[in-house]
């Protein structure tokens, strides 16, 4: 198996790293808009580099896997559609739903498969609250809270083109609230703070938010985030049932402490960020595209999956804007079930 990667920045050069490995590929060609970087890596795993993307498609390959700036994501997977070719993309397919919208018609006009990098699916902690739900251990379901804080902020450079803090960062907990729950969420209430550095201001994002989200069976949920938790990188989730109450991403690296004298101490090593947080998810979500290419098992997150995380951030924006609750129903996209 060949596969093409197309961008070899962090994210790319991680997924690179994990697919030379694996047993099953047997070789890669990588692409960058920074073609010395692209060919430094290649170097380094005995891999080929391409000048452009254009040569991806044209010396043959098997797949993609697509790790480029936002803005290239939707033309990319269309462009692989075209070509009959199984995708990886990072999330999101587009920063706006009707580029969203056109990527996935592609995909499902030609048949083929788009696999969405939503990692969290694949970190064993949100795997074991999903089974937990489903197998009935914590009785009905009636709180969810989840939290994601970035120890330090994005370059200013990035805020412009990032889609905001509900489109980067909180439309994970949306997915995964979706995933873990089973549950579609029918309405959200969002606001947000732009008291921190000017630079988030001057983009027109916030650097703190908060969610009220309420699902389809009367569960309520919250969900914050912030750009700016020096204490660490922190990604939890909560979940409180009529009959137990568990809790994903605690452990000796979590960047909090207790005031209680009896409570646990702050971390040692905390975590720094999502990269070192997710590391296993990363490499799991990549075998299993592996998998799907083989057809050894089914897609575990599509573009639909992707769009109605992106709707719900969509909706907190409109939210936020207006400063009311705002149902999905009024967002376009919808007529989709939590991912089985």
């Amino acid at each position: 198996m060949r596969i093409g990667v197309i961008g070899t920045g962090r994210l790319g050069t991680i997924h690179a790293n994990t697919l030379s490995r694996h047993r099953e590929v047997g070789s890669l060609i990588l692409t960058d808009t920074e073609p010395a970087r692209a060919q430094e890596l290649a170097l380094r795993l005995g891999e080929t580099a391409a000048p452009g993307v254009d040569e991806i498609f044209k010396w043959g390959v098997d797949a993609v896997v697509i790790t480029t700036a936002t803005q290239a994501h939707a033309d990319l997977i269309g462009r692989a559609a075209r070509s009959g070719l199984p995708v990886f993309c990072e999330k999101p397919i587009a920063l706006d739903l009707p580029g969203t919208l056109q990527a996935i018609a592609e995909v499902e006009a030609a048949g083929t498969i788009l696999q969405m990098g939503f990692q969290r699916r694949f970190d064993t902690g949100y795997t074991g609250a999903r089974d937990a739900v489903l197998s009935g251990r914590l009785g009905r379901l009636h709180t969810v809270r989840a939290i994601t804080s970035d120890q330090a902020p994005p370059p200013a450079a990035w805020l412009p083109v990032s889609g905001g803090l509900y489109r980067d960062a909180l439309i994970h907990d949306f997915d995964a609230l979706r995933w873990v729950t089973g549950h579609e969420v029918v309405d959200v209430y969002a606001a947000g703070s732009d008291a921190g550095p000017a630079m988030f201001r001057e983009a027109g994002d916030v650097d703190t938010a908060a969610v009220l989200l309420t699902l389809d069976d009367g569960t309520l949920a919250t969900a914050t985030a912030t750009r700016l938790n020096g204490a660490g990188y922190d990604v939890r989730m909560e979940l409180a049932g009529e009959r137990d109450q568990i809790v994903v991403g605690l452990d000796d690296r979590t960047p909090i402490a207790s005031t209680e004298p009896t409570g646990p101490p702050a971390a040692d090593k905390p975590w720094p960020g999502f990269l070192e947080r997710f590391g296993p998810a990363y490499e799991a979500e990549l075998a299993a595209f592996v998998e799907v290419i083989r057809g050894e098992r089914p897609n575990p997150c599509d573009g639909r999956e992707a769009l109605q995380a992106l709707r719900i951030a969509e909706a907190c924006e409109v939210s936020r804007r207006e400063r009311r609750p705002v149902r999905l129903a009024e967002i376009p996209g919808g007529a989709a079930t939590a991912a089985g």
